[in-house]
């Protein structure tokens, strides 16, 4: 099974590695870190980075895309080769999924016309006025497309992706296998938790960057 995880410039790392870690635990998967180019691509902090393996249009039918989110999600969206492949891909794959603000990239493309979909909660007017119809769910299915919302999401979208693929008892081995039970010290995962000066904070942080 072919998984393409597209990189980008100021993408988010977990948004790629969280389902990365849980994909990778599937027996007879290949990981492919593509870009616009072969070489090191720098996450949004600037600091850490992820070496494509080739270009975007070298694995042309992949069963799966994982898309990540980002801050540098937004210059794709008028990213007529960018746009192009993934359009290109989907017409292929046995799943096109995304994590964050990665469902803005699938929107532009066409990819959520009317589907439900979600991504980032800052980011849910700009999914509605791409054509998606947004959701508070954590993950979404609509056929082969799945979209989770923001970055730690992506764990759980890629747990749903492996039960969909192999077996749900496959699923619940690599969770185990991974340790994935959350039990976060503080309850304000979601703006309908976090005090309403955390959430004006991390919106006016986003918006600076975004």
């Amino acid at each position: 099974m072919d998984v393409v995880i597209p990189l980008y410039d100021r993408f988010t790392m977990l948004d790629a590695v969280g389902p990365y870690q849980v994909l990778a635990a599937v027996p007879g998967t290949r990981i492919h870190w593509l870009a616009e180019q072969a070489g090191p691509v720098k996450d949004e902090s600037g600091t850490a980075a992820l070496v494509a393996d080739g270009a975007w249009e070298d694995v042309p039918r992949p069963d799966v895309v994982v898309v990540p989110g980002g801050f540098g999600t937004r210059a794709l969206l008028r990213d007529e080769r960018a746009l192009s492949w993934l359009r290109g891909v989907h017409e292929h794959t046995r799943f096109t999924t995304s994590v964050c603000t990665g469902s803005l990239w699938l929107a532009a493309a066409g990819i959520l016309d009317g589907l439900e979909a979600t991504g980032h909660w800052a980011a849910m007017d700009q999914l509605a006025e791409l054509g998606a119809r947004p959701t508070g769910r954590r993950v979404v299915e609509q056929g082969k497309v799945i979209t989770a919302a923001g970055v730690s999401s992506g764990i759980d979208m890629a747990l749903t992706l492996v039960a969909r693929l192999v077996a749900p008892e496959a699923a619940q081995a690599v969770q185990l296998a991974i340790e994935y039970d959350p039990q976060p010290p503080f309850d304000a995962g979601s703006p309908e938790k976090a005090p309403p000066e955390i959430v004006a904070l991390v919106r006016s942080v986003m918006d600076a960057q975004g």
